[in-house]
């Protein structure tokens, strides 16, 4: 099939589009034959729709092709568009193939002859279709591709699926529906330079580009202003973060000074380190000398007492007249064996290996060795006496200890004699509260009164009891009799309600059966209708099936076979704007919709059965068996005449035959359905009898009876369920009341119960107190005698103070002897403080020297530590200040304009700091936005530019194209409005034809067809509002004629066009007679393209030129003799006077005279003309 428009051609550039189109073929010129190329010469059919075989060979100019309605001539169009590679859809007949095989056949084909280039060439075009929807192509007689084809079609430009073309019966509405775009994009591809439509859609997409552009643009340059006024109100507070980041550069700038003056003052501290260290030396190397002078003599004595001897022997004025030497002290007066030997004599001198200790000890430190002599000194003096005095402590203590022993012991004695004495006095007492005791418990046994229980009544209440418990027990077995036939009773109400609700879920089922017979979105059409009521202005029903309730299943079978299948899934509106709105909806859905206006109009056939109707077993009809809404009703009467179709019986079926004769012709019976039609051209009737087949939708809604069963065994169910809950309540109080019974009964006998156990334990209690209060008696009489165990207490406490009186003498000599030692002590003590005494003081002065040796030998350790200290730290903060900066050239500059000491530099900074941090900020991040949008603006502005740039280049590329199609175009439109508009004046009426501009939106434009069929009224939009249908097929058929001239094509097809159409309605004979003679001017002129007019009749009288062929096609059952006559050349009598007998096949193709065409009711036929006469055997 040729393609209706160009491809969707690439974005165009300014230098394709400077480059001109390809100027438009030359007409094609007409040959001897009279012929252009691309015309159809010849049409074949063979099994194709109603025909068997069928050839035609159409003239050059305008072809007629008449025949009575249903004779074929549609199949012709039908033909033509098929051999020419067209859509079978675009017929609006069948979307495949198949559906045009003649029915009973597998297989036909098309051929269509086209002129070639020259007289003597023709191009055959044969098309081989089947019934599984295939098909062959053939060129001249050669199987080729589809392809090939419709290239071989492009070549000639026949545009079958363009309306202005190629107009078939079937959318002849389509052609009227055209909107002025529409019609203008089909008149570009009909008539004029082929570059116009290609043109027309570059200038299209280019405009749909200009638009977005241009709105890109103007977003852009919004967007642009925008952010321009934002960054404005920024301006101020970016200022301030500017000069506050000035600042915090200044200070650290400053911050990278600080280091360096630390830097200088960690040099200056290291230099004045340097010099103390050298002071602290010398100060420490006098005071060491001063201490080693003064530490001899000291050593001296320390080195005697070393040596055993004691102080008494000891001189202190030996040690002060001169520096002391051990050695010259000690050959000075005797020698050192000597002075061992008598002072080991005397006692004053200890043991040599105690000095050989000391001595070494000495090698230590010189402040242990000092402190370890003065504790030898000690040891040696009181050693022997300190020792007696610890052994005599010691036996004191030991003597004491057991002292206190024995007095522990004493006093434990004398507590057991006082208990003894306190436990006989208890014991005595226990005696005679004993004995008062037993005498009481021995009265309260013998005052006691002997019980009886009252047995015959116990017996009583147990008979009254088990009888109580009997009637219970009945009871409850009762009760759960009843409540397991409460719970089948109730399991049965439950399945019952469940069977009634799926019967009762009519809606749902009769969804379902819809779906599955091909209405698959049904559901979703009726949710949508059910959920949007409120805005319709009228009921709205539907779809159908919902809305009719069958009682009978045989009847449901008859109405579902006798009504269309698309109305039951239908829906019916009342009213016009709401069955827009519906049919706006139902579209996605492919749902039907009916629209009801009421019961104008509607003639219904009265109901009445006759006596012979009863007769033959009629008894019913269609529209009484169901009921439906007044509107569904009457809907379904219309559309399905049920009023007309009759109900019978197995008679009826019998009597068959006899049924029409009662004027009834669509009656059913139980097996089958009988319909009677009569021929509109014999006259003779024709029966078609079809099985009846079981109702598939109605069968979810015939369960009427069994529903009405479902309720009353519902309702009893609930009857009986709530009887038998009556009787459970009355079971359950009669329980309560037996239970309250016996539990009274039960409670009297547990009293008595409770008696006769309280007395027998009262008296068991009372015997065993009383043997408890005999046993007691007993056992304190046994108990042990007192004084024996007093006498033994008493004895042992004597011995005791016995032994006290002999450790207390052994106390006092123990005493006598420490205080003899204690001041043997004293004494020897006394003669070593005073020599103590001055030994400290000389000590003392020596520890005094010897701290300030160490001091200064400290302090001068001390500044050679600081001095390293400060090294380290001189280092270190060099290092540091490095890090942070590099003395540069500049930055030396920079450092002499700030201030030169750590403190003013502080200062400083904290001045620049806190300045840079009182100015505060709402948004902390005003700069970053300020330099992101900075950056966004400069981005959007580039892209502004490019935008712009390119706006302009299309803007230019649109003007470049527009300034070569609109010309053209108007050239174009004026040409066909000349011709329009003359046409409509030669009729006595009014027309024109306008381009309607929009400047650049050039999907707007379009063609205004204008007319004006009154002389007082205006010219008006040709449209259903303002025009007649007659008036707009004038209009439609006056405007093909008008591209006449004009198109670039071989042929053209219309088909009826002046006849009752859903669109358009019959012209009157006055318009159909100017537009006929319009046809034969424009069909007259030299480059009018063939033309093919389908009409099932034509005016008397009318005028006919040598441009005009007329096609007869005819059939019927008398149709084979008279074609055989025109074959021989007969006259027409001699054609009216043959009689007809049989139904034979189509022949071939005369022309008659013109006197027997005058005979036909042309008698004012000028020109040859050629008739086609043609039978289907089975049609």
């Amino acid at each position: 099939m040729a393609s209706s428009r160009a491809a969707k051609r690439p974005k165009v550039d300014p230098s394709s589009s400077s480059s001109a189109p390809p100027p438009p073929p030359p007409p094609p010129q007409r040959g001897d034959d009279d012929y252009v190329p691309g015309n159809i010469v010849e049409i074949e059919l063979c099994n194709f729709m109603t025909y068997d075989h069928l050839t035609c060979r159409p003239g050059p100019r305008l072809n007629l092709v008449v025949g009575p309605n249903g004779s074929g001539k549609s199949s012709l169009v039908c033909a033509i568009a098929l051999a020419l590679a067209a859509d079978p859809a675009i017929l609006g007949r069948a979307s495949s193939v198949a559906a045009f095989v003649k029915r009973g056949e597998d297989s036909g084909h098309v051929k269509i002859s086209l002129r070639g280039n020259t007289p003597d060439h023709k191009l055959c075009i044969t098309r081989k279709v089947d019934t599984n929807n295939k098909s062959e192509w053939q060129l001249d007689g050669t199987t080729v591709p589809k392809k090939e084809v419709i290239d071989l079609i492009k070549k000639f430009n026949i545009q079958v699926n363009n309306l202005t073309q190629f107009l078939p019966q079937d959318r002849v509405c389509e052609f009227a529906k055209l909107t002025p775009i529409q019609l203008l994009e089909e008149t570009e591809k009909a008539v004029g330079d082929p570059n116009l439509p290609i043109q027309h859609r570059q200038l299209i997409d280019r405009s749909k580009e200009l638009k977005i552009l241009q709105v890109a643009v103007k977003q852009k340059e919004q967007t642009l202003n925008n952010l321009k006024a934002l960054n404005a109100e920024l301006e101020k507070d970016v200022e301030r973060v500017r000069q506050r980041d000035r600042l915090l550069k200044k200070a650290e700038l400053m911050k990278k000074k600080l280091p360096w003056l630390k830097y200088d003052m960690k040099k200056k501290e290291y230099k004045e380190a340097q010099e103390k260290e050298k002071t602290e030396k010398k100060k420490m190397e006098e005071v060491a000398k001063i201490w080693e002078d003064s530490k001899g003599p000291v050593e001296g004595i320390f080195e005697l007492r070393g040596l055993g001897i004691c102080s008494d022997v000891l001189r202190y004025e030996d040690f002060l007249s001169k520096p002391f030497n051990l050695n010259g002290y000690i050959h000075g007066k005797k020698k050192k064996e000597e002075l061992v030997s008598t002072y080991t004599g005397i006692g004053m001198l200890s043991d040599y290996s105690r000095e050989q200790q000391i001595t070494k000890k000495r090698e230590g430190g010189r402040q242990g060795e000092r402190a370890q002599e003065k504790e030898n000194v000690s040891y040696f003096k009181y050693k022997r006496i300190n020792s007696h005095m610890a052994e005599n402590m010691k036996r004191r203590q030991d003597i004491t200890h057991k002292e206190l022993q024995l007095k522990g012991q004493l006093r434990a004695t004398l507590e057991d004699i006082e208990d003894l004495k306190r436990q006989e006095r208890s014991r005595q007492q226990r005696i005679l509260k004993a004995k008062e005791a037993l005498a009481a418990a021995e009265r309260e046994l013998d005052d006691l009164q002997p019980y009886e229980a009252p047995k015959a009544e116990m017996i009583q209440l147990t008979e009254e009891i088990a009888r109580l418990t009997c009637d219970i027990n009945e009871l409850k077995r009762k009760k759960t009799d009843m409540e397991s036939q409460l719970v089948r009773e109730r399991e049965n109400l439950r399945n019952c309600s469940d069977r009634l609700k799926q019967m009762e879920n009519k809606n749902n089922k009769l969804l379902q059966a819809l779906r599955y017979s091909g209405a698959e979105k049904i559901n979703e059409a009726y949710n949508w209708v059910q959920d949007n009521r409120h805005m319709f202005r009228a009921e709205v029903y539907g779809p159908v099936l919902l809305e009719v309730n069958v009682q009978d299943k045989v009847h449901a079978s008859y109405l579902e076979g006798h009504v269309a299948s698309y109305i039951w899934k239908s829906f019916i509106t009342q009213d016009a704007s709401d069955r827009d709105l519906l049919v706006r909806q139902m579209k996605q859905y492919d749902i039907p919709v009916l629209n009801f206006m009421g019961d104008k109009g509607i003639r219904r056939e009265p109901f009445n059965i006759t006596l012979e109707m009863q007769q033959v077993g009629i008894y019913s009809r269609l529209d009484q068996v169901f009921e439906a809404p007044p509107a569904v009703k009457d809907v379904l009467i219309s559309q399905a005449n049920l009023d007309r179709s009759y109900i019978g019986t197995d008679e009826t079926h019998n009597r068959a035959d006899d049924v029409p004769k009662l004027g009834i012709s669509d009656f059913w019976t139980p097996d089958n359905h009988y319909r009677w039609s009569r021929s509109r051209y014999g006259g003779h009737l024709s029966a078609f009898v079809d099985a009846v087949n079981p109702s598939r939708l109605f069968m979810c809604n015939l369960d009427v009876i069994d529903s009405e069963r479902l309720r009353s065994q519902k309702d009893k169910h609930i009857k009986d369920i709530d009887g038998m809950d009556e009787d459970l309540k009355k079971l359950l109080k009669e329980q309560r009341q037996l239970e309250d019974e016996a539990a009274k009964i039960r409670r009297k006998k547990e009293e008595i119960t409770d008696t006769m156990m309280f007395e027998k334990k009262r008296q068991e209690e009372t015997r065993r107190r009383v043997d408890i209060k005999r046993r007691m008696l007993e056992t304190i009489y046994k108990e042990e005698d007192m004084e024996s165990s007093k006498r033994k207490f008493v004895d042992q406490a004597a011995k005791l103070n016995d032994q006290r009186y002999e450790l207390v003498l052994k106390l006092k000599d123990l005493l006598i002897e420490a205080v003899a030692l204690k001041w043997s002590c004293t004494q020897k003590n006394m003669a070593s403080i005073e020599l103590d005494t001055k030994i400290w003081e000389m000590e003392k002065d020596v520890k005094k020297l010897e701290k300030n040796a160490i001091e200064a030998a400290k302090e001068y350790e001390n500044c050679k530590r600081k001095t390293q200290e400060h090294k380290q730290q001189l280092s270190n903060a060099k290092q540091h200040a490095e890090s942070i900066a590099m003395i540069t050239e500049d930055l030396a500059k920079k450092f002499l304009e700030m201030p030169t000491t750590i403190e003013e530099l502080d200062c400083a900074i904290q001045d620049t700091e806190s300045e840079a941090n009182s100015m505060l900020f709402l948004n902390q991040n005003v700069l970053l936005e300020y330099q992101s949008r900075q950056r966004e603006i400069e981005s959007i502005s580039i892209k502004l530019e490019d935008d712009k740039g390119e706006c302009e280049r299309c803007y230019s590329d649109i003007e470049a194209t527009k300034g070569k199609w609109l010309p053209t175009l108007r050239t174009l439109v004026s040409k066909i409005n000349s011709t329009f508009s003359r046409n409509f004046q030669e009729m006595a009426v009014a027309g024109e034809v306008s381009l309607d501009e929009h400047g650049l939106d050039f999907e707007q434009y379009g063609i205004l067809i204008k007319v004006k069929f009154r002389q007082t009224g205006q010219l008006q939009v040709l449209s259903a509002h303002h025009q007649s249908g007659g008036e707009r097929s004038v209009s439609t058929i006056l405007y093909l004629v008008s591209l006449q001239d004009l198109t670039n094509c071989p042929f053209r097809v219309v088909d009826e066009i002046n006849q009752g159409k859903p669109t358009l309605t019959r012209m009157d004979p006055i318009n159909e007679r100017k537009m006929f003679q319009q046809l034969v001017r424009a069909a007259s002129q030299p480059n009018t393209p063939q033309c093919f007019l389908l009409t099932p009749k034509l005016l008397p009288d009318l005028e006919y030129s040598d441009a005009c062929s007329i096609l007869n096609i005819m059939n019927g059952p008398w149709i084979e003799k008279p074609a055989k006559a025109w074959s021989t050349g007969d006259c027409w009598r001699t054609v009216m006077s043959i009689s007809i007998s049989k139904k034979m096949r189509p022949e071939s193709d005369v022309c008659p005279s013109r006197a027997e065409a005058k005979e036909l009711g042309n008698p004012r036929v000028t020109g040859p003309h050629q008739w086609n006469w043609s039978k289907d055997g089975k049609k």
